[in-house]
C-alpha cells in the first residue's frame, strides 16, 4: 500500500510539526483537533516556518507553495479519518483521550489505514487493543522540534505486522527522517535517558547545585547536547514532563520518582512555553 493521505489527530506543539513534514513530504496531510484557534495557530506555524526555510535555504519557494497546497485542517475526525491511508494521534499523553480517538478513528477509518501513535510512553500493544486492527498499529515516535530533528523511534506493539513497520519506515524515510526499531518497553529508548537527565535535573536545582541557566549551559556546552534538559522541559511541556516520569515510576521503579519541584511547578501552572512560564518566564 502506498500512503497518499494523511490524517494528523492533535495540533499542539508536535502535531503541528508532524503535519507539517508529512505535508513537505507531499503527503495530503489533514491536521485534526477540536479547538478553531490551535488549528489557526498551527497553519500559521506551518506558514512562518516555510518563510524561515526559505530564508535559509533549507526548501525552495516551490516546496514551500506545494507544501501549503497539501497542508489542511478540521475539526471533524469522524469525517476526515474515512480518507486516510495514515492515521498519526499526537494528543497529550493521556490514556482515556487516546483511547477514544482511537476507538472512533477505528469505527470511521478505512481497513487498510495504519495508525499510528506519536507517544513517548505508552505501550503501542495497549493502544492496539483500543482498535479491531492491532496488527497495523504502531509507535511513530518523533522529537520535538519535528523539522529539524532528525529521527523516528519505531515501536512495535505485540501483534503489529512486519508490513506495518515497513510501511512506517518508508513514510518516515520520505519525511525525511532516519529511523530506528525499539522492542517494546515502557519509555523505549530514548524517552527513559531523556526522563532521567530531565528528572536530575530538576532534583539539581531544588538542591541549589546551580541556577537553571547554569545547570542548561553546562549541559549544552560539557555535554554537547542541543538543549539544555530545563529549556527542552519548558519547550515540550512540563505537565507532559511530569505526566511521563508518573507512568514510568510506576512501571519502572524508584529512579523514575518525580522531582518534587516538577510537581509543584505543574500544580501552579507553570507548565512552559505553552503557560507562558515554566522554569522561565517568557511573558518578558
Amino acid at each position: 500500500m502506498a500512503v497518499q493521505n494523511v490524517s494528523v489527530v492533535g495540533a499542539g506543539v508536535m502535531g503541528r510539526g508532524i503535519a507539517y513534514v508529512s505535508a513537505l513530504a507531499g503527503f495530503h496531510t489533514t491536521l485534526i483537533d477540536v479547538s478553531e484557534n490551535q488549528l489557526r495557530e498551527a497553519y500559521t506555524f506551518a506558514e512562518k516556518t516555510t518563510r524561515k526555510g526559505i530564508e535559509k535555504e533549507k526548501i525552495t519557494e516551490l516546496q514551500a507553495s506545494e507544501l501549503l497546497d497539501h497542508l489542511y485542517t478540521s475539526s471533524q475526525l469522524e469525517s476526515t479519518v474515512s480518507t486516510a491511508d495514515l492515521l498519526i494521534e499526537a494528543v497529550p499523553e493521556k490514556r482515556e483521550l487516546k483511547k477514544q480517538i482511537l476507538e472512533t478513528a477505528d469505527e470511521h477509518a478505512p481497513e487498510h489505514t495504519i495508525f499510528a501513535s506519536n507517544t513517548s510512553t505508552i505501550s503501542p500493544t495497549e493502544l492496539g487493543s483500543y482498535t479491531k486492527r492491532a496488527p497495523q498499529v504502531v509507535v511513530m515516535h518523533f522529537f520535538n522540534p519535528v523539522h529539524r530533528m532528525p529521527l523516528v523511534e519505531i515501536v512495535k506493539g505485540l501483534e503489529t505486522s512486519d508490513q506495518t513497520v515497513d510501511l512506517i519506515r518508508d513514510s518516515s524515510e520520505k519525511m525525511g527522517k532516519e529511523t530506528v526499531e525499539v522492542n517494546e518497553f515502557p519509555g523505549f529508548v530514548t524517552s527513559r535517558i531523556s526522563a532521567l537527565v530531565g528528572n536530575e535535573a530538576f532534583q539539581m536545582l531544588q538542591e541549589g547545585v546551580a541556577t537553571a541557566e547554569d545547570i542548561d549551559k553546562a549541559v549544552r556546552l560539557g555535554l554537547n547536547y542541543p538543549m539544555g534538559p530545563l529549556e527542552l522541559g519548558d519547550l515540550v511541556g512540563l505537565d507532559a514532563r511530569l505526566n511521563n516520569l508518573k507512568y514510568l515510576h510506576e512501571t519502572l521503579g524508584e529512579k523514575y520518582r518525580p522531582a518534587p519541584l516538577l510537581e509543584q511547578l505543574v500544580q501552579a501552572g507553570r507548565l512552559g512555553r505553552k503557560s507562558g512560564r515554566g522554569i522561565y518566564n517568557y511573558q518578558e
